[in-house]
Formats: C-alpha cells, structure tokens, sequence
C-alpha cells in the first residue's frame, strides 16, 4: 500500500498543477469517455422496455457487474505491466491516476462561472453553470448559479477526487479503473426515471455504498479547511451544520460535503431546484445562511477547495511515512 499512496501523492501534484491536458484529448478519447461508451453499449444493448421490471433489474445487475470486472481486469494489466519498468512505470502510473481526478478541472470550471457572473451576467453564467449541473439553467437568477456552482464543487470534491483517491490507495489500479466505470455508470443509469428506475438500480446503490466513506471524509476534510481559513467559529459551524443537515439531502452521500461547505462559508444550499421542468421540493442545507450568493461566496468556497485537497494531499504523505516506520 505504501507505493500506492506514494504514486497517489505524485498524482495528486500533477492533477493540481497540470490537470487534464485538452489538446490531449482532442486527439484521442478520456479514459472515462471510454467507460461511457461501455456503459451507452450496455444500456442499449440489454436495457430492453419489454422485459419486466425484475427482469431489467437483473440484466442491469449483471451488465454493471461484468463492467467493473473488465475495468478492474484493465487495471489489473496496466499494475503488471507498469510494475515490469521501474521507476518510469511507477511514473506513468501517477500519471494515469492524475488522468482520473479532477482537482484543477473541477476548480477551474467553478471559478469560470464567478468570472462570467462578473463579465458575463446571467446569459454567459447560464452558459457556464450548465456545463457542471443538471437543472434547468434558463430559471436561475444569480443566488441560483452561484448555489449550484457551490453544491458541484462541494459534491464533487468527494466523486471526482477523494473517492477516486481513497479506493486507488486501497486496491491500486484495478480500484481505481472499477470506482471510475462505477461513478460513470451512476451518473448515466443511476436515475429514477422509467428507462433506468430498474435497470440503473444496481449501479447507483453500489455508487451509494462506494461514496459512503469518502463523502464523510470530504465533510470532515472540508470543515478542517474552514479552520486554516477561517478560523475555529467557521469549522465549528462546517461541522455543526454538517451533522444537524446532511441527511436531509435526497442524497445519502451528497449531503455531507454539502453541508459542510454550506456551514464553512455561511450560505443556504441545496432547497426547491428544477430539473427537467420539474421542482424538486428539498430542504436547505445551513438554512439560517446567506441565501442571496454570489461570485464572492463561489470564491470562498473554492479558497475551502483548494486547503481540502492540499490537507488531503498533506495526510497521504503523512500515512505513507507513517507506513515506512510501522
């Protein structure tokens, strides 16, 4: 485990430095575009309406499994391969794990949308928020975007980068690769609609129990941060609001960083959105916050981002030293 938290840590460098490199994938797919066209195959392939429900719950069961196994298998070459090339394998599989998180890439589209909001107004806002959420962009006013550029950057600080993380430093690889075609298959079959209620069933209760951790980990990292950043009356509140709130959330798991960056930077999350032209009724997160946000509150939130993943990064490096002495 100890290599895999040391390839871990050079990842997590290059990812907050680099990120991903567009004019790469310009010429040639992203690795989770990749699982997404696996994952489309499947669905189209197997996810017959004819079938009964049941029976559409098992094909999803079995499509989803067979998935992650060949993911995993992938990754499983790729660790036998590169461990053949030492130390440039080891190199190049930093690499490859940098290709699946998202530090920069979740930052810098967060800071686009306060940057429109400021340059742009609502038209060019509108435009940039819909890129990183699903609701309804042409009903948003600016405490609307600026909630929801929050709400993404919270929620996905755990999906796009300590999840990944965590269940790469556990299993390496084969974890890694599995956890990603997992998040991608949640996130395009995992919906309670009448084409995916079955046969996404599977897919998005195995994404509930493999967020489960990393999602409170992020809420703890994050009310953490608050305390560098803003002293101990912000992470105080971070985590107060976190506990009393984060069940409240429709999600199991998107609830606790939410709450917590909602308690950290003393704004109102989450409360009735609209998704499809349907309003989906939900209770606030820090329902006592501010709830006229702005770009300046996105940028709080992104100065709580950025502590999060160097804190995260800090204790990789602590736990594998920790590791060479045990």
């Amino acid at each position: 485990m100890e290599i895999n938290l040391l390839i871990l840590f050079l990842a997590l460098l290059a990812d907050r430095y680099f990120g991903d490199p567009e004019w790469l994938w310009r010429k040639i797919p992203h690795p989770v575009v990749m699982f997404g066209k696996a994952i489309s195959f499947v669905d189209q392939r197997f996810n017959i309406p004819g079938n009964s429900d049941l029976q559409r719950r098992r094909d999803g069961f079995l499509a989803v499994l067979a998935l992650l196994l060949l993911s995993a298998a992938a990754g499983f070459f790729f660790h036998l391969a590169l461990r053949t090339i030492p130390p440039f394998g080891g190199l190049v599989e930093a690499i490859i794990v940098a290709v699946l998180l998202a530090q920069k890439s979740l930052g810098e589209h967060v800071e686009r949308v306060a940057v429109a909001l400021r340059e742009e107004g609502l038209v060019g806002a509108r435009r940039v928020v819909s890129m990183i959420v699903g609701r309804d962009p042409e009903v948003l006013d600016e405490p609307a975007i600026s909630r929801a550029a929050i709400e993404s950057l919270a929620e996905n600080t755990s999906d796009g980068i300590i999840a990944p993380a965590l269940w790469y430093a556990l299993l390496g690889l084969p974890g890694l690769f599995a956890y990603k075609m997992l998040n991608t298959a949640d996130s395009m079959i995992g919906h309670l609609n009448d084409r995916h209620r079955d046969f996404g069933r599977f897919a998005a209760k195995l994404d509930d129990a493999a967020n489960w951790i990393p999602a409170r980990l992020t809420g703890l990292l994050i009310a953490g941060s608050a305390w560098f950043v803003y002293g101990y009356g912000a992470a105080k509140q971070a985590f107060d609001v976190m506990m009393r709130d984060a069940r409240l959330h429709r999600s199991p798991n998107a609830g606790w960083p939410e709450s917590a960056m909602a308690g950290a930077i003393d704004v109102a999350l989450a409360g009735p959105r609209i998704y499809g032209g349907v309003v989906a009724n939900e209770p606030m997160l820090n329902g006592a916050g501010r709830r006229d946000a702005g770009p300046e509150n996105i940028e709080d939130a992104l100065h709580i981002f950025w502590v999060t993943n160097a804190i995260f990064a800090a204790l990789v490096v602590f736990i594998f030293i920790l590791g060479l002495f045990l």
